[in-house]
């Protein structure tokens, strides 16, 4: 199948096993993200923008105080694709990220996003 092709429900299912905390919202996938404060959302936001301007295919993104939201569908195909499901397994991966164990780094005490 066409990464650009729209996909049908199983497909959808089968592929937000993949991203947790994703869901499906009409024609989009959705994901909100709860933060600690104004800060931490821009990062958020800036991330996400950077992610989504690399791969060529734009979100619609929400910013406030303690939370940003991530809305994903493929215009031209009218629904969610392949394209949809790997930009947000990429945000997912880059959002949840943290120094593995024994790494030199130390992380943030908490998670930035939830």
């Amino acid at each position: 199948m066409p990464p650009s092709e729209r996909l049908d429900d199983a497909a959808i299912v089968a592929g937000l096993q993949a991203v947790p905390g994703w869901r499906v919202e009409g024609n989009t996938i959705q994901r909100t993200y709860q933060t600690d404060g104004w800060r931490v959302s821009t990062l958020v936001a800036g991330a996400i923008a950077f992610i989504c301007e690399a791969a060529d295919h734009h979100a619609d993104v929400t910013v406030t105080w303690p939370k940003v939201a991530v809305t994903l569908s493929t215009h031209s195909a009218g629904g969610i694709t392949a394209k949809d499901l790997e930009v947000a397994a990429m945000i997912e991966s880059h959002l949840t990220w943290r120094p593995p164990e024994g790494s030199f780094l130390d992380g943030p005490s908490k998670p930035l996003v939830r």
